[in-house]
Parts: structure tokens; sequence; C-alpha cells
């Protein structure tokens, strides 16, 4: 499955994860160091649970952190793939309340881990306006940059995934 498009205009973030709200994280598996050098971020324990949307071997988190994998491209998803996004937002939501820190990864930190953070705060009651401009204020301009997750968000990921069923 081919996971990522290549986007050579696409800057990598500055840093290997940002705070959306508090104990809700985003971010991806490289960015650009102080040096101006990409690096990769690994995730050891800095956090309660990770859910990672694009695995690459060596990038954490480590043994006994909760780690739920998901992979999807980014690009368009089927039912299937969209109602696993609608599982790990609520996973997000469920640990959030427990009080535990979340983060939400995928490459950069900008498209996949967008449409879940974005669904995790309308979850929480936020509108898809809201979550999208929060994400690119504290993560980067960068940020759900797809304009079709940007539209699965518009429509709701719920309503979004029956449309998708019936076009299968």
């Amino acid at each position: 499955m081919h996971t990522r498009r290549k986007q050579p205009d696409v800057p990598a973030p500055d840093t290997p994860w940002d705070e959306i709200v508090p104990g809700l994280w985003m971010g991806g598996h490289e960015f650009r160091g102080r040096t101006g050098q990409l690096e990769f971020a690994a995730v050891r324990q800095e956090f309660d649970l990770v859910q990672t949307l694009l695995r690459l071997p060596g990038h954490g988190p480590a043994p006994g952190v909760e780690h739920r994998v998901w992979p999807i491209p980014d690009g368009p998803l089927d039912g299937t793939q969209l109602l696993g996004v609608i599982r790990l937002a609520e996973a997000a939501c469920e640990a959030l309340d427990d009080g535990r820190n979340v983060l939400v990864r995928c490459y950069h930190g900008y498209n996949r881990s967008g449409l879940v953070v974005a669904h995790a705060l309308m979850h929480r009651g936020g509108s898809a306006e809201e979550a999208i401009r929060l994400i690119r204020a504290r993560r980067s301009g960068w940020a759900l940059h797809n304009d079709l997750f940007v539209d699965y968000l518009r429509a709701g990921l719920r309503t979004a995934r029956l449309l998708e069923e019936l076009t299968e």
C-alpha cells in the first residue's frame, strides 16, 4: 500500500510533535532539527498512548507504552479506513478523559494525524473549522493541506464513511 504522496514542496516540520490541546499531541516521524538537517523522531516514553498512521521501524514507542497502529494513505480512504480513524479519535478522547497524554503521528504530522486529531476535537464538541484552525495554529500552516481530508472533516467522518460505502 502506498501511504505517502511525494510532495517535495511540503517542508518538514520544525518539531517532532506539538501539543494541540492539553494532553493531545500531533507529530510525525521526520522533522527539521536545530541544525536545519532532517532528523527522525523516535518516541520513547513521553506519551501514555501513541497512535501511528504510518509505521516505520525504529521510531518507537518504548516497550510498555500503549501503541495503536492503523496505516492509512494520505489520499482517498475507504469505509473501513474511515472507521479506523473514527475509532482512533474516540480512543484518544477516552485516554484524555483518563488524564493520559496522547500522540497521534504520521510521516510529517500534517494530514493523517491531523484527520484523527481534528475528529477528536470535533468529538469533544468543536466544529470542523475550529479544529482545522487550531491544528494549523499549533502544529503548522501545512497541517491538513490535503483538501480531501478537509472535505471529510467538513462533511463529518461518519457521513463520509456512509457515502464512501455507497460507492464501493
